[in-house]
């Protein structure tokens, strides 16, 4: 059964600004302007960051050590919104899918709107975000590389997601799950990992989600582990030995071929960092080792990538690379061009690879009721035109959940 909840708009189209998902400087920021004096924006700046972060309130009413005189200033000039929720989808397993509704920005024209999922396990929560509104990187197996790419998530829009997600989960200290029966970890947290495998390619949009992810990281507040966090990329070589240098966080390589030729059509960004090329970006990730390996996807298409040949050639390529090897069974959308191979083929395929020494799990499809399993997310922003001088023609994505 799927369930769908259609929400009532939250305040991301008032007038006035939203806190929620700020850095530390963007909460002392708000606060000067509401004429805290400097010497004091470090402390009330604390107390902000405690009760969105650690707490997870959404009303300055809430905040009951910050005086009632900042906290009404506050209210006159911002709020602490999430993301608007047009649609949340429950999956049969348990599987939840957000359509959110993000602020207008510059030339977006109407609201754009992004796709993020959360996919619970009996120990442990994952929780897959978007980077940015579209992708233009056309990964053929991708549904969410069919649509335009439409801007950058901002830092605040990326850590907003997570906000959401705790919000609707009940996964902040004292809240109520959700009661609709469907599975949520027994652990104490109930998203334990952050994966940026939603839509965009997060390496195109550096910055904020650097900036997004020492938020989550912070250990003052969200809290994630960064050995908890994966950065997924379709591989934009010059910046990947960047990300692990400044961020330390794990990396997964969206490789799909063994194959220059093949690896051009599926991923085009191949044409531009070919296999070789990225591979040696990998063996120099910063702080790589087998305790903290590189995963590599391999989305299984029948008759396309699927070969024994292909298996061994593999291994072959990542000798040498601290790795494990996830195996993808392809999740169809309307249109797909591609079949999954068949399960017997993805066995075979798998005893290689580990037979090889690599750990190779086969991901179970989770969500593909609701179009929530990898590859499958694709916004109703498809409808929107990328406005020119939005972002840079090849800032786009690949890595869609």
């Amino acid at each position: 059964m799927i369930l769908t909840l259609d929400t009532p708009s939250a305040a991301t189209a008032a007038d006035k600004p939203s806190l929620a998902g700020l850095g530390r400087e963007g909460l002392r920021a708000a606060l000067a302007s509401v004429g805290v004096p400097e010497k004091q924006l470090r402390m009330r700046g604390n107390q902000l960051w405690s009760w969105l972060y650690v707490r997870g309130v959404a009303s300055f009413d809430a905040m009951t050590d910050v005086a009632k005189e900042l906290r009404a200033a506050l209210a006159e000039r911002y709020t602490l919104a999430r993301p608007e929720i047009v649609s949340e989808q429950v999956s049969v397993d348990g599987t939840r899918k957000w359509l959110l509704r993000l602020p207008a920005l510059g030339r977006d024209g109407k609201p754009p709107e992004i796709e993020t999922v959360y996919i619970p396990e009996a120990d442990r929560g994952t929780l897959c975000i978007s980077s940015q509104v579209g992708c233009t990187l056309n990964c053929t197996f991708c549904h969410t590389g069919t649509q335009r790419l439409v801007r950058n998530l901002t830092a605040q829009e990326i850590v907003g997601q997570i906000l959401l997600a705790r919000d609707r989960i009940g996964d902040w200290p004292g809240a109520e799950p959700p009661g609709d029966g469907r599975l949520l970890p027994t652990c104490e947290r109930k998203i334990t990992n952050i994966v940026l495998m939603g839509m965009g390619e997060p390496l195109y949009n550096f910055d904020n989600v650097k900036a997004a992810m020492e938020v989550a990281a912070d250990g003052e507040g969200l809290s994630v582990s960064k050995r908890r966090i994966t950065l997924s990329t379709s591989g934009i070589v010059p910046e990947i030995g960047r990300w692990g240098a400044v961020t330390g966080t794990m990396l997964a390589i969206s490789l799909h071929a063994v194959r220059d030729e093949l690896r051009d059509e599926l991923v085009p960004i191949n044409r531009k960092y070919p296999i070789a090329e990225l591979l040696d970006a990998c063996r120099n990730y910063p702080a790589l080792s087998n305790a903290r390996r590189i995963t590599f996807e391999y989305v299984m298409l029948k008759g396309v990538n699927d070969s024994l040949a292909e298996a061994r050639e593999l291994v072959r390529l990542l000798a040498g690379i601290p790795a494990k090897i996830n195996l993808i069974p392809f999740n169809p959308w309307p249109g797909a061009p591609y079949e999954c191979s068949d399960w017997a083929q993805i066995e075979r395929f798998a005893e290689v690879v580990n037979k090889a020494g690599y750990a190779s799990p086969v991901r179970t499809p989770r969500g593909r009721d609701i179009y929530a399993a990898c590859g499958q997310l694709r916004s109703a922003s498809v409808k929107q035109r990328a406005s020119a001088g939005a972002v840079p023609a090849d800032a786009a994505s690949g890595s869609g959940a």
